[in-house]
Parts: C-alpha cells; sequence; structure tokens
C-alpha cells in the first residue's frame, strides 16, 4: 500500500532525479511517508513500459548538521548489511537493505543548485511501514527486525561510525536543555504546559541510570539506529514479516537499550504519536511481550545480562526523553520537530508522559516478561 501525498512538491523533483544514475523517463513525483524530518519523495520512472519508483530524500541540514557525515555512516552500514545477508544467501536482499543509487558522477549523495543535500533510494515495493500498531504479530516482526539489525551490525569493522548528532540520546543533556527552555522561556509558553514542565522536573533521577551503566563499563557502546519507531521497519505485505529497517540517518554509536526503550514507546502504544484523547494512551502488555520476544529472537546472543536486565527499564527512560525533546522543542518555537498544527509537540509530548505513567504502573510485570524471555 502506497503512501504517497496528494501535496504538491515543493521541490524540482525532475531536476533532482536528473543528478542520479536513473533508468527511464521520469513521470511524476510527489511526497511520500510521514517523517518529522527530511523531505521525502516517491518519483516514478517509466522503464520500456513498466513504472519503476524510487525515493528521492532531501537531508534536513538543520538537524543534521554534517550530511557527508550522515551519508559516509548510511553507505558503510548498508553495504556491511549487504555482504552479511549475502553470506547467509537469503532471498531478495535488494529488499532486505536500503540501496543507495549513485550520482551520475558515481557518489552517494549530490546537491542541488540551493545547496540542498539529496539521494536516492530503490524503492521497496509490496511492503509498508505503519504508523501505528495493528497487531501483536505486528509488534513481533518489527521487534526481530530491528533486533537483526543490531546484530548484523555486532562486528561492524573500525573505523568507529561517526556521531552525526553528538550524544542523541544522552538524556542527562536534554534534560538540562529543557530545564534552559523553562527558565528562557523564549516563546512565552511555559504557562500552557506548567503540568508537563513539573512531571519531567519530578523524574530528574531517572536520567543517569544508563549513563552511569556505560560509564561503569556495564553497558557496552554499540552501532544502533537510535529512531526505532513501528514505522522505520518495512512489513511485507504477503509475508507480514519484518523485511528492511529503514531511516538510518541516526545510526552511529550508541546502547542496545535506546533502541529497544524507542522501539517499546512507539511499539506498545495502541494509537498515534499526536492522540489528543489522552485516555486511550496506555501501554498493552500483549504488545511488550511481543516486542522482547521479538527483540530476543534476534538479538538475543548479542546483548549482554545488564542489557537484558534493563529492557523494562528503557521503556519508561526512552519514552521520557522523547517526551522531553518534544516539550523543549514546543517551548522553543517548533524548531526541529514537523508541526501541523499549533500546540502539535505539547500534544505530542503529553502522550509519551501518559505512556510513561503507564510504564511505571507495569514495570514490574514487565520486569517479568522479560526475565521469563530470557528463561
Amino acid at each position: 500500500m502506497s503512501r504517497v501525498s496528494d501535496k504538491t512538491p515543493k521541490h524540482d523533483i525532475r531536476a533532482i532525479a536528473g543528478l542520479f544514475n536513473l533508468y527511464g523517463d521520469f513521470q511524476e513525483a510527489a511526497p511520500y511517508g510521514t517523517g518529522h524530518i527530511n523531505d521525502t519523495y516517491a518519483a516514478v520512472f517509466n522503464q520500456s513500459g513498466s513504472p519503476v519508483r524510487y525515493i528521492l530524500q532531501r537531508i534536513n541540514q538543520h538537524v543534521f548538521k554534517d550530511p557527508p557525515a550522515v551519508m559516509e555512516n548510511i553507505s558503510r552500514v548498508t553495504a556491511h548489511v549487504r555482504r552479511k545477508l549475502e553470506e547467509t544467501q537469503i532471498a531478495e536482499v535488494s529488499r532486505r537493505v536500503l540501496t543507495l543509487v549513485r550520482t551520475a558522477d558515481g557518489r552517494m549523495w549530490t546537491k542541488d543548485a540551493e545547496g540542498n543535500h539529496w539521494r536516492c533510494y530503490l524503492f521497496i515495493e509490496k511492503a509498508r511501514s505503519y504508523d501505528q500498531i495493528e497487531s501483536v504479530q505486528q509488534a513481533f516482526q518489527a521487534a526481530k527486525a530491528f533486533g537483526a539489525f543490531q546484530k548484523l551490525l555486532a562486528h561492524l569493522p573500525a573505523p568507529r561510525l561517526l556521531d552525526t548528532i553528538p550524544e542523541f540520546h544522552h538524556t542527562r543533556n536534554r534534560f538540562d536543555a529543557l530545564r534552559v527552555a523553562i527558565e528562557t522561556d523564549v516563546c512565552n509558553r511555559a504557562a500552557g504546559v506548567k503540568r508537563e514542565i513539573q512531571f519531567c522536573l519530578g523524574r530528574e533521577e531517572m536520567v543517569d541510570v544508563l549513563l552511569g551503566l556505560q560509564t561503569r563499563g556495564l553497558l557496552p557502546e554499540r552501532v544502533t539506529h537510535n529512531d526505532t519507531k513501528l514505522n522505520n521497519v518495512m512489513i511485507d505485505d504477503a509475508t507480514g514479516e519484518g523485511i528492511c529497517v529503514i531511516d538510518l540517518d541516526t545510526v552511529m554509536p550508541g546502547l542496545a537499550l535506546y533502541d529497544f526503550g524507542d522501539l517499546c514507546r512507539s511499539g506498545t502504544r495502541p494509537t498515534l504519536e499526536d492522540e489528543r484523547d489522552l485516555s486511550k494512551v496506555e501501554m498493552r502488555q500483549d504488545l511488550f511481550k511481543a516486542l522482547v520476544h521479538g527483540y530476543l529472537a534476534s538479538a538475543g546472543d548479542v546483548l549482554n545480562a545488564t542489557e537484558k536486565g534493563h529492557l523494562a527499564f528503557s521503556a519508561k527512560l526512552i519514552s521520557f526523553e522523547i517526551g522531553m525533546r518534544f516539550l523543549t522543542d514546543h517551548m522553543q518555537g517548533d524548531r526541529y520537530f514537523k508541526t501541523g498544527r499549533e500546540s502539535h509537540n505539547a500534544d505530542r509530548a503529553r502522550v509519551q508522559f501518559k505512556m510513561v505513567e503507564s510504564f511505571e504502573r507495569n514495570e514490574r510485570a514487565m520486569e517479568r516478561l522479560v526475565q521469563d524471555a530470557c528463561g
């Protein structure tokens, strides 16, 4: 099922496509997907009478200050995953890892006349991503795909990947940034989110837990995706299998628990990220169980005991962190995340904080589910 938007492209996609080594005749292009950061388009080419689609993306240079570094990481990671998959002789490798299309002069990215950075991928057909969880099996498959991604990259050869957004999941820094936003209140929005501010300030003790374990050497640095939302896994239309992890802009060094926690914040919530009716926002134990079993099915022999022991905690922590980021952006004038309505980021923050409360109420049961899954 396509997720092409009916909005008119704000870039000349025909001209952009001409910068890449694409075959056939350009037919049309339209905005694609629901991402918050980059501009994404599906472009259709006629190749000898058959329509063939490509994904063209403009990298958001406000968020990603060093697009060439982003592309270096993506190029290395996709090439490594492709080699690993080919070694297993698995079918349809090009549907299981993103494939970068080179530019006319052989590079993995290019710049347009306005200085925008662009890349192009093969379009993965007969699969789609989902913004909202629809079944327990879907949760299992998404988690299994992210776990496989983690395992495939467990032995990525040196050098270390570049930090494209330094300290991206550094929860202490996110907390301190929120505190500065509260103190400066540059947009005079603090009065409208007093309850959310107090919610955050009252939970400071959790922000240093994983950072402390890492400092003590108990949590190893790994290659992580760092944005493991459900809609960053392509689900096969026919089989329901999670076949490909996408949106690799934030792939860089990190903690596996950041990935699992981020997966839980979206994968256990049976609502959209900006749901206004908070009575609908509640974590589902059956979905959490599916995520645990799916993730451990593929990454279980990679994770150490401390990582496994903090899987349940990570769900609460990352939901809290993302909520703080939404709240900070709201107070600073919505400079990072795309918004579609007034107080959109505040609504998103409220959903995350409702999930934190739900994880707090269910934490012991979640820990028991992890223990049972680990055997």
